[in-house]
């Protein structure tokens, strides 16, 4: 008999965040609350951008595209999240989950090498100042990220279409809020064993390709500051990769402890803990971290409050 056939499973029920009623309430206040910040604050790093010459630079284009990933992917997974605090059946529909699926995983692989790029960006800087511009020219930074956003496409398709092809003919019920494969792949009423080593052999090359690459390129960059001769030329250098070194830390730690971790170690409410920092707390935490630690973004914004007052 065809896998296919044996799907009988039309929508899944999603357990949330918290079973208890006399939280929801509480809870879609958090949750409205830091997804109105994830928005504000990554719409904000658009705009200044945007409106500010001085920042049509290679390192503020790839943080553009940082910021409009993060309002793509917290969007596929906030709004459902806030409707369901109000709903007692949690449900989402097979279409709509595989939906989920695809997109939230795109805009999150995109993010990888997104952050990859942003890691060569900053190394070519450092190492080679005076050819910057030249090296990092308008063609190779669109080129760079045309290939994160298709890339992320591209192994999201693949990852979907490896985990729909299982059987759900059973259980539906996802503890978890949102629609995610290692949840999904608990569900299945079939072997799972041969889409499992397809998704750990996909993460290799979506999070563990990257961190390698960005790894490589802090290694050599730490080489080139720690040979400057001048403190304060250490510190302007160390500066411009600070704030990207951050948000790496803690964008690659949370998601490959949920993605690349021993099966053994599978924990619902510590998968769900673990993907609320890296769907809520991380980008709203990227806005702050880059216009706290920048100057540059710092003066655009105060250009923008001047004008806004004199308006």
């Amino acid at each position: 008999m065809e896998s296919s056939n044996l799907t009988s499973v039309t929508e899944f029920i999603l357990l949330g965040l918290s079973s208890r009623p006399e939280l929801q309430v509480h809870l879609f206040l958090l949750f409205f609350m830091i997804y109105l910040m994830i928005l504000l604050g990554n719409l904000l790093i658009v705009l200044l951008i945007m409106m500010n010459t001085s920042l049509h630079t290679p390192m503020y284009f790839f943080l553009t595209n940082l910021s409009i990933i993060e309002v793509c992917y917290t969007t596929c997974v906030f709004p459902q999240m806030l409707r369901h605090f109000f709903t007692e059946k949690k449900s989402i529909s097979y279409s709509c989950c595989v939906i989920q699926v695809f997109t939230f995983l795109s805009f999150g692989i995109a993010e990888c090498y997104i952050l990859s790029v942003m890691a060569y960006d900053r190394y070519v800087a450092i190492r080679d100042p005076l050819r910057y511009s030249v090296i990092m020219n308008r063609g190779v930074c669109v080129r760079l990220v045309t290939v994160s956003w298709m890339g992320g496409f591209v192994m999201s398709m693949a990852v979907t279409v490896v985990t729909f092809r299982l059987s759900f003919c059973r259980d539906n019920v996802i503890n978890h809020f949102l629609c995610e494969m290692p949840a999904l792949f608990r569900l299945s009423c079939t072997d799972t064993s041969q889409a499992e080593l397809a998704s750990q052999i996909i993460c290799i090359f979506t999070l563990l390709s990257p961190v390698i690459f960005i790894t490589f390129s802090y290694t050599h960059i730490i080489n080139i500051v720690l040979r400057i001769r001048s403190a304060q030329g250490r510190r302007k250098a160390f500066s411009t990769c600070s704030s990207h070194l951050v948000v790496v830390i803690l964008f690659f730690v949370t998601v490959m402890s949920l993605y690349m971790r021993p099966k053994s170690l599978y924990s619902p409410e510590k998968d769900k803990i673990i993907t609320v920092f890296y769907v809520a707390f991380t980008p709203t935490l990227n806005p702050l971290i880059y216009s706290l630690r920048n100057k540059e973004v710092k003066i655009a914004l105060m250009k923008l409050l001047g004008k806004t007052r004199d308006t």
